[in-house]
């Protein structure tokens, strides 16, 4: 069995090696973002049977918990793992010919570095180095959204820094108040010993890591930043950021909330958080023109429906979100990626440009439907099933208050469901516009044609056949919901 640090070490030394690599040849660097997400994709994959059986704890420097700096790849963190590299590897393909202009190998480094962070956090086991990883994420972010270097593009960069910056602010001195109440920044030696302070200060640090971790995962009302933020850089980095980044913050929050503290009182105002952000982010949504803000707004609201979905506490609660990360984070990767070569070629982000475009890109915008109708929650695509297991969840609560806001939350479905029928409705049955460019499928390359259809079909196989996920989803609830497995395969007890 291979070490989890190499997942972390491999693609980091190949993104540090890229301006060597770059004095041998120009074309080199596209190809290393590629190397290092396929190597992860091998890595996590074989890691996965080892994680089902128990977690697998990486202890540095041969130092044992709480004292070591270590990792630990259980169910959870190696399936997220695995989707980061899955669709980091898709996105890195899709953008050997997409990026064209800038400081390409700055591009290439900076891509590595931002899902090396999103990797370390979903699987470190100490809340220090989730703070470092998470600012690894974070920055790399926020140079990658002013790429491009337009005003547009560095505004919405500066907003992201600003508001990610005093989040992070936020998050360590969240951690500090831990370190001073526990002594140690173990996660498992943390959630050993939390019974035995009292609430107050608990709440304090959790309080402080929450909104910090927050901000990240666009929650409302600290995703100010988002709409701005996606739609203003390149659509390979928007879908990271909406399939990937923000979902780390998610993770956070439900790892911090579960595992760490066992804040099992604090679960009924996150799933009110949650469904005020579903509609929020619906129905700003829905009154868009710019293609690429809509699907940043569409971000948000499926952010509430996933923190609503963990705020269940139940076993088939929190596999309906996890479930619904994966379908997100392949769906909205889709979206962004077919939506680019749309922009690309009408010279457009309104979506009245796009009208038409089924008969002039019919790949790309097969694939758009595609990803659309997922999101909506139509069989048989995945987006159904990770949807349905959280209306069943809910419903096996039997509580009241969560089918109540469930009924609510529906309201957003329905709301998703009409701009994006309206959208696809425009691809098809609407005549193009009159000062619309010619376009040719020719135009689009062969890079960019396999990793979006290579979504599309993922998304119908597994929408088909969601047992190939459905196996992986229960060990990874109980991988958050089982303190104490966690701490005695961490602490060895």
């Amino acid at each position: 069995m291979v070490s989890p640090i190499l997942l972390i070490a491999v693609p980091l030394g190949l993104a540090f090696a890229i301006p060597v690599l770059g004095l041998a040849s120009k074309r080199v660097p596209r190809y290393v973002p590629v190397i290092a997400m396929l190597f992860n994709l091998v890595v996590s994959v074989s890691l996965l049977p080892h994680a089902l059986k128990a977690p697998i704890v990486v202890r540095t420097a041969g130092w044992a918990p709480p004292y070591s700096i270590h990792l630990v790849a259980g169910p959870l963190g190696v399936l997220l793992s695995s989707l980061i590299a899955l669709i980091g590897l898709l996105v890195a393909v899709y953008g050997i010919d997409y990026i064209r202009e800038g400081a390409k190998v700055k591009y290439q480094i900076l891509y590595i570095l931002m899902l090396v962070g999103a990797t370390g956090v979903v699987l470190t086991g100490d809340i220090f180095n989730l703070f470092v990883f998470f600012e690894v994420l974070c920055i790399s972010s926020y140079a990658l959204v002013a790429y491009r270097g337009d005003s547009t593009g560095v505004e919405a960069g500066a907003k992201y820094l600003i508001q990610g910056a005093i989040g992070s602010g936020l998050v360590l001195i969240g951690i500090g108040l831990v370190y001073g109440t526990f002594g140690t920044l173990t996660m498992a030696d943390i959630a050993a010993n939390v019974s035995s302070v009292g609430s107050f200060r608990l709440f304090v640090s959790l309080a402080f890591l929450i909104t910090g971790f927050g901000v990240e995962a666009a929650i409302f009302p600290l995703n100010g930043w988002l709409p701005d933020a996606h739609s203003s850089a390149p659509s390979s980095i928007s879908a990271i950021l909406s399939g990937i980044a923000i979902k780390a913050g998610l993770y956070a929050i439900a790892r911090v909330v579960y595992t760490v503290y066992g804040a099992s009182s604090i679960l009924p105002f996150l799933a009110v958080l949650g469904i005020v952000t579903l509609l929020i982010g619906e129905m700003c949504a829905f009154g868009q023109e710019d293609i690429k803000r809509l699907l940043a707004f569409s971000s948000i609201g499926q952010m509430g429906l996933i923190l609503f979905a963990l705020a269940l506490a139940s076993a088939t609660g929190i596999s309906g979100a996890v479930f619904l990360i994966v379908s997100h984070g392949l769906a909205k990767a889709l979206l962004f990626l077919a939506s680019g070569y749309m922009i690309y070629r009408t010279g457009s982000r309104d979506i009245s440009s796009l009208n038409g475009i089924g008969k002039r890109m019919p790949i790309m915008s097969l694939c758009f439907t595609v990803g659309a109708f997922s999101l909506i929650g139509l069989p048989p695509f995945v987006g159904f099933a990770s949807k349905f297991t959280i209306v069943r969840a809910v419903l096996g609560t039997g509580s009241t208050f969560f089918i109540t806001l469930l009924a609510i939350g529906l309201i957003g479905t329905v709301i998703e469901g009409a701009y994006f029928l309206r959208i696809v409705q425009g691809f098809y049955f609407k005549p193009a516009p009159e000062d619309s460019p010619e376009q040719t499928e020719g135009k689009v390359p062969f890079s960019a044609l396999v990793p979006v259809g290579l979504l599309a079909v993922l998304i119908l196989t597994i929408g088909l056949f969601p047992g190939i996920v459905g196996r992986v989803l229960g060990p990874a609830a109980d991988d958050l919901l089982d303190r104490t497995a966690y701490v005695q395969h961490v602490m060895g007890d």
